[in-house]
Parts: structure tokens; C-alpha cells; sequence
């Protein structure tokens, strides 16, 4: 895994808020399971981190909250990035164990990086991969080649024998994968108005970063075109933070996302704005 992009001057994605049925399921789940920390512990949210310092990932659970809606807008899934494959080799492990074998995973290599798929107890996308050395990305013309091959699982399991102990202390949220209900709108959203660039397509999909990463952003309209956008007390995405590397950055987008048309609302710490689809984001400073 390689930090820099994941610091100035890149902007990448840093915290992600999701609704839940029940919190302290989900929490057994995301804490027990999975290694995260509880950073703060509120009656119907709780902020997880792995580092004690940096929230990486909010539960929240709402007044009246209903299940999640299907063919809707919203979140496919978040993908937690650990620093290394030895890491996920140890994740694989855990998983088999813990689950004995019985929990529906999915697993892929995608050139790039090597992932894992599996949902939360509501049915809340996630994905748990390492990154690949950028030296063996393989850029032509501002794209980079990306696929969905098969794992070596074999080769990932023994690439230790080390024991999972909870989420190392650097990892990092990786990207968000989000449905879309217009992928053109979304292209000028992300790209004109944020300023990330695409880096790939595929039928249906559009793949965006900045600073040379393979991915931030992930795009989709596998829900259906024009598909609606969830009700706000539904389980899913509530929203996640873009982080910038500096003020300047920051309002320079601002401008731009004003200038095609984009709401932006000023916080007490930071700015608020919503892409097409309804799906909301924190422009933060890193």
C-alpha cells in the first residue's frame, strides 16, 4: 500500500457513514468480527477507527429505519485497503474460521489490487483488498487495466501463517463503489465539478482517481438507469468524506461544482454537497 495516495496532494475518500438496523448487531459484527475500534460510542452512532485517532467508518442507526432498498442509488460497496497481502492472507483465514467456511464471499483478482467481497449483517456492500505495487499497474493513454479474474486463493493463503489481530494500524479506506442513476451526470459531477479523472470504463461503470491511483471513486448504474435514490432512514450510505490537501484545493472545487449547477452548503468544519444520484459527501480538509 502506498501512502502517497492517500495524502497531499491527492484527494481520496476518508471516512464513510452507513445506516444499520441494529447497532449493536452491526457492531459485534464490525468490532468482533471484522477488528475495528470503537473511537466514539454515542445511543444510535458509533465512529470506528483502526489507528484510536481517525474515524474511518460511522454506524449510524435512525429513527424508524427500514431495510435496504433494492435497485436504488446509494452504496455497492466501501473497500477497506490493508497495507499488505500478508494482511489479507490473515483476513482470509479469520474468515474461513470464524465462519466455518459458511459466510458468502467473493474473491477476485483485479491486476491492481486483490479483494475480497462479502456483505454486513444488512446487507451493506464491503470490500477487503491490498494493493498491488503501483510498478505493476499497467497504464496506457490515462487508462489503467483493470479485470475481474480469479484469486489465487491458495497462493493468498499461504502467503502467511500469521493470525488475524484486528485492522492493522494504517489501514485506510481505500475507494467507494457507488450506484448511480446517470453515468454521464456522474462523469460531469465527479469530473468536472470534484476533478478527479477517469482512469477506466466498462459497460455500465466508470472508474475515477486523482493523483495517479487506480481507483477512488467506483461508478455504476447496475441498479437500472434513472434508478431512484433510497429513503433517507434506509439502510446504506448516508455519506462519505472527499479529503483535500489544502484550502485553496478545496474552494477551487467548490467554484467548479457552483459553476456546473452542484448545491454546496457551508458546515460548521467543513462544506456539504450531493451528486446527481442523491448521494451526499463532506469536503473536508485532510
Amino acid at each position: 500500500m502506498e501512502k502517497k495516495f492517500f495524502e497531499k496532494p491527492t484527494i481520496y475518500v476518508g471516512e464513510v457513514n452507513i445506516n444499520v438496523t441494529n447497532l449493536e448487531k452491526s457492531l459485534t459484527f464490525y468490532k468482533d468480527f471484522m477488528g475495528f475500534e470503537v473511537l466514539k460510542a454515542e445511543e444510535r452512532k458509533v465512529v470506528l477507527t483502526v489507528d484510536g485517532n481517525t474515524p474511518l467508518l460511522t454506524l449510524e442507526q435512525p429513527d424508524n429505519v427500514t431495510p435496504k432498498a433494492a435497485r436504488t442509488t446509494g452504496l455497492y460497496h466501501f473497500a477497506i485497503l490493508l497495507p499488505s497481502r500478508k494482511d489479507l492472507s490473515s483476513f482470509l483465514k479469520h474468515i474461513i474460521q470464524a465462519s466455518n467456511g459458511q459466510m458468502r464471499l467473493g474473491a477476485s483478482d483485479h491486476y491492481v489490487s486483490e479483494a475480497l467481497y462479502f456483505d454486513d449483517p444488512d446487507g451493506n456492500g464491503i470490500e477487503v483488498a491490498h494493493d498491488k505495487d503501483s510498478s505493476e499497474w499497467n497504464w496506457k493513454d490515462g487508462q489503467v487495466s483493470m479485470a475481474t479474474v480469479a484469486l489465487d486463493g491458495d497462493g493468498l493463503l499461504a502467503e502467511t501463517d500469521e493470525s488475524w489481530k484486528g485492522m492493522p494500524a494504517d489501514t485506510l479506506m481505500g475507494h467507494i463503489h457507488l450506484h448511480v442513476s446517470d453515468l454521464e451526470s456522474a462523469r460531469k459531477f465527479y469530473v468536472d465539478g470534484i476533478g478527479f479523472e477517469v482512469v477506466t470504463e466498462f459497460p455500465g461503470a466508470l472508474f475515477i482517481s486523482h493523483n495517479g491511483y487506480h481507483h477512488h471513486i467506483g461508478l455504476n448504474i447496475w441498479n437500472g438507469a434513472g434508478a431512484p435514490e433510497p429513503e433517507t432512514n434506509s439502510v446504506g450510505l448516508n455519506w462519505f468524506t472527499l479529503n483535500f490537501p489544502d484550502e485553496d484545493t478545496r474552494s477551487k472545487t467548490i467554484e467548479k461544482l457552483r459553476a456546473i449547477g452542484a448545491p454546496v452548503n457551508a458546515e460548521k468544519d467543513h462544506y456539504v454537497t450531493q451528486d446527481p444520484s442523491g448521494n451526499n459527501i463532506q469536503l473536508r480538509i485532510n
